[in-house]
């Protein structure tokens, strides 16, 4: 039962200060489930569980509590649970916003908060990024290759499911 309420209340505090959307999440996900704080996690298995989480869909948070979840209590009360904690704090803080927001939204304060949390969200997406930068993730220089050339494309802005697709196709084909 214990494991159950650290699960939900880990999941809970990530949901409630995880501002920026998935990307911006992996730190705290990674800290909680992989840190010492728990150790639920080693680095290879929450890289396997991005990675995943990335492909399936849906919201990369929401598919990475339900992993976790799952594979810290083995079951789908886990998975439940986990997702439940990740996803109630935004739906409440989105609840008392919208109620507010339109009254407020030309409000000097409100567009500075507002205009002070891009920078800081978009420095949770690049550690985010940079944390999945090791040697588990990269195995070997062709993997590294496989890296580069997705980031290249990626820049010329061909759609992330063709870059998705031809990198499994290419992992099936050189690493089978």
């Amino acid at each position: 039962m214990q494991l159950y309420l650290e699960l939900f209340a880990s999941f809970f505090k990530i949901g409630l200060f995880g501002f920026g959307g998935g990307y911006a999440m992996l730190p705290l996900i990674q800290h909680e489930v992989v840190g010492a704080h728990h150790q639920w996690l080693n680095i290879v298995d929450f890289t396997d569980i991005v990675a995943i989480s990335q492909i399936t869909p849906g919201p990369v948070a929401i598919n990475m509590a339900t992993y976790v979840g799952y594979t810290v209590i083995g079951n789908i009360w886990g998975a439940l649970l986990a997702t439940l904690g990740v996803t109630l704090p935004p739906l409440l803080i989105m609840l008392i916003i919208s109620k507010y927001y339109l009254k407020f939204r030309k409000n000097q304060y409100v567009e500075m908060a507002f205009s002070t949390l891009r920078p800081g969200i978009l420095g949770l997406i690049a550690a985010a990024a940079i944390s999945l930068v090791n040697a588990h993730n990269f195995i070997d220089k062709t993997s590294a290759l496989i890296f580069v050339a997705v980031f290249t494309a990626s820049l010329y802005r061909i759609h992330p499911i063709k870059l998705i697709l031809a990198s499994g196709i290419a992992g099936l084909i050189i690493y089978r």
